[in-house]
């Protein structure tokens, strides 16, 4: 896969699954704040937040990959990254650190309950294996 082991890769959490972004898709990390709700939208949409004077849309990939909404916590953390000329965040448990893989493999046609086009490889870590997320298909990604 190109880029193996050179690129650079937010690695964060959800429940206790890894999974990953590639670093030049991010446009920053931020601590929650707070989200002004939106009617009329998707479930895993949670609304929209003020980031200096620019609309950011959040989305809550816990509710995009249909797991249990649970308590934002301190280390709740909103990352927004960017997407086709717009920025998004999108809300995780916590930010584990910057990562590159050695090896990373392609993705199953499903993992876990999500289809594996979210997904462009699957990387191997000491500490075990993360879903490296292909942000145009999760940003895109229409539930049933």
């Amino acid at each position: 896969m190109q880029g193996t082991g050179l690129e650079q890769y937010i690695e964060f959490g959800i429940g206790n699954e890894h999974y990953a972004i590639r670093i030049q898709d991010i446009h920053e990390i931020i601590k929650l704040q707070d989200i002004t709700e939106i009617p009329n939208v998707l479930p895993y949409v949670r609304g929209v937040i003020n980031l200096r004077g620019k609309i950011v849309p959040v989305i809550s990939l816990r509710g995009l990959f249909r797991l249990e909404d649970q308590q934002y916590t301190k280390q709740t953390r909103i990352i927004v990254v960017h997407q086709m000329e717009e920025k998004i965040g999108i809300v995780v448990d916590r930010v584990n650190k910057v990562t590159t893989f050695s090896d990373i493999q392609s993705p199953p046609e499903r993992v876990g309950g999500n289809d594996g086009h979210l997904f462009t490889g699957i990387g191997l870590t000491k500490s075990g294996l993360v879903g490296i997320l292909k942000m145009d298909e999760v940003l895109l990604h229409e539930q049933e």
